[in-house]
């Protein structure tokens, strides 16, 4: 175990991306297909041709102009610069052995994970209907908590998957316990192919949309207010107008793959997507 540790559990405004602490680590060790998302293929461990020696974005500002969508919606919540500062010490994929590199790039995506795990562990923690098991939450937050810090070596060797089913399993306990107050709850759409539905200005408050399907759906006006939408696919959801203030286990990444407008409301922990305005 790195020695390493904090005197406290990660809050939901430090689990976000920081390019400024990061090696990059997204431009290199994750690989793209050519798509509507990525103007070219990719392979995992090569560096992205736009990315530049210090480590920046050489075309940041035109991405989405230059067929790199998928870069615009796309947080490690904070995973590279945990990659970058704890787990290697501040030492650059660039020097040293090409094994340091690799290493790096198996470690980055593990921790990712763990981080999102994070984000969500942290947001049921402060579910007051969840009470009944925020002891377990606390509990699985400190362990994933724990986790982050341990070495590249512990990190690479470390079976995710089945810590994230652990961890899944006391979420749903917390959005099911969140969302048993709501009158009218309609049935269960986890998982739901909802691809271009009309749910226009529709009342969706306390239904679980788990990893449902609302690519391109029309959302505005509707009311997500206590429904839960950890892994749905919105990627162009239309949600103008729409209120997520209390959605559950809403992510950055989400709503940078959706759209709005200024008067789609917002939960406080995230932030309004710069192309929303354009």
């Amino acid at each position: 175990m790195l020695n390493v540790m904090r005197n406290k559990t990660a809050d939901q405004a430090e689990l976000r991306g920081d390019c400024e602490q990061c090696f990059g680590l997204c431009c290199v060790a994750l690989p793209f297909a050519r798509s509507a998302d990525f103007a070219v293929d990719k392979p995992a461990g090569k560096p992205c041709g736009h990315l530049r020696e210090d480590h920046r974005c050489g075309i940041h500002a035109r991405l989405r102009q230059q067929g790199f969508t998928g870069c615009t919606v796309y947080d490690c919540f904070g995973a590279g610069q945990k990659v970058s500062q704890v787990t290697f010490g501040g030492r650059d994929w660039r020097t040293g052995p090409a094994e340091h590199a690799r290493r790096m790039f198996d470690v980055f995506p593990v921790v990712r994970q763990l981080h999102e795990l994070l984000w969500y562990l942290t947001e049921a923690v402060k579910l007051p209907a969840a009470r009944p098991v925020h002891r377990e939450l606390r509990a699985a937050l400190e362990k994933t908590e724990r986790l982050t810090f341990q070495t590249p070596e512990e990190l690479r060797a470390l079976d995710v998957g089945a810590h994230r089913q652990e961890v899944n399993a006391l979420l749903l306990r917390a959005s099911e316990l969140a969302r048993a107050g709501i009158r009218g709850r309609r049935k269960d759409r986890r998982g739901a192919d909802l691809m271009g539905a009309r749910l226009k200005g529709a009342d969706l408050r306390g239904i679980s949309l788990r990893g449902a399907y609302l690519i391109a759906a029309d959302l505005t006006g509707a009311d997500l207010r206590n429904t839960d939408l950890i892994g749905a696919d919105l990627r162009d959801t239309d949600l103008a107008d729409a209120d997520l203030t209390g959605a559950i286990f809403l992510t950055q990444p989400q709503l940078n793959a959706a759209k709005g407008n200024r008067g789609t409301r917002l939960p406080t922990a995230l932030t309004r997507p710069v192309h929303w305005a354009e």
